[in-house]
């Protein structure tokens, strides 16, 4: 089970996520049968989307993050709704590239470093909000702070780790978002600066034995911070035979006559790997739907 608790200072000028993604990034794996390097970009961003998501105040707002650095992985997107459950996708889940200098796997070697970080929020309103960035990293975490201060003004500080077994298999994965207020002071800032120096990675910690609350409380220590939620959270795809209709009626009457001709049409989902087969008489009967 997937797991964000989130923390909030005494003074409530600052505030922690922080997620135990692991079953998450499993399933991730599970699903796009990633190399070890695309598991951790995926999983880092899949993560980072989670958490951005759990802070939308809406039940039905979602948050959707594309990166795309032109590296060997392609764009990889993921996107959340407001309880932090998340879907993913990569354009190229097998990459196979040389370890970093620091004999870890090349996140930003897979991802690249030259191109953009999107972020679409649907917040129930006429318009979606939308902002992008240069990216500045290509291991996710700090493509994310850059954005959250350059594109919407939020002083943050983020954290990402997914550790994978030589068999494939994902053997930790967390992270933690830590968000301050503008009324924020100075004190609290060098505070959450210091706080964050003295810790290990997220990966190391949770293999110690440390819980996302744990690593929620250290982020804010010395701010009597208190937990204000704690949730669990889940890979999720929310696809449907019916939304499939839909998006097929929406290429239109030409392109459905086309399909027609063929004896079986086949969707595939692109976060969850599920496929819906059509035959000739319901992509025609669609043809009557677009028409009407």
């Amino acid at each position: 089970m997937s797991r964000i608790v989130r923390t909030i200072s005494k003074d409530a000028s600052v505030v922690c996520s922080a997620i135990d993604g692991k079953d998450i990034v499993s399933e991730i794996e599970r699903i796009h049968k990633t190399s070890a390097v695309v598991t951790a970009a995926l999983g880092r961003l899949s993560m980072a989307t989670s958490l951005m998501g759990f802070g939308l105040k809406g039940e039905k707002d979602s948050v959707t993050v594309r990166i795309n650095g032109n590296g060997p992985t392609g764009s990889l997107i993921a996107v959340a709704d407001s309880f932090g459950n998340v879907k993913s996708y990569v354009q190229n889940p097998i990459v196979e590239i040389p370890l970093n200098d620091f004999g870890k796997l090349d996140v930003r070697g897979a991802v690249g470093t030259n191109g953009y970080v999107g972020v679409v929020k649907d917040l129930g309103l006429k318009e979606p909000y939308c902002g992008q960035v240069p990216i500045v990293s290509g291991e996710i975490a700090e493509d994310i702070t850059n954005y959250l201060a350059t594109s919407e003004q939020v002083p943050s500080a983020c954290a990402l780790g997914v550790l994978v077994n030589p068999d494939l298999t994902v053997n930790q994965a967390g992270g933690f978002l830590v968000e301050l207020l503008p009324f924020a002071s100075e004190e609290v800032v060098t505070t959450i600066e210091e706080n964050i120096k003295k810790m290990s990675s997220v990966t190391t910690l949770l293999s110690e034995g440390k819980t996302v609350e744990d690593i929620a409380m250290m982020a804010l220590d010395g701010l009597e911070p208190n937990v204000l939620d704690d949730f669990e959270v889940n890979y999720r795809c929310t696809c449907s035979r019916d939304k499939v209709e839909t998006a097929l009626i929406s290429t239109g009457k030409e392109e459905l006559l086309d399909m027609a001709n063929d004896e079986k049409t086949q969707v595939e989902c692109h976060f969850c790997d599920k496929k819906y087969v059509f035959t000739s008489d319901e992509i025609k009967a669609l043809v009557e739907r677009a028409t009407k």
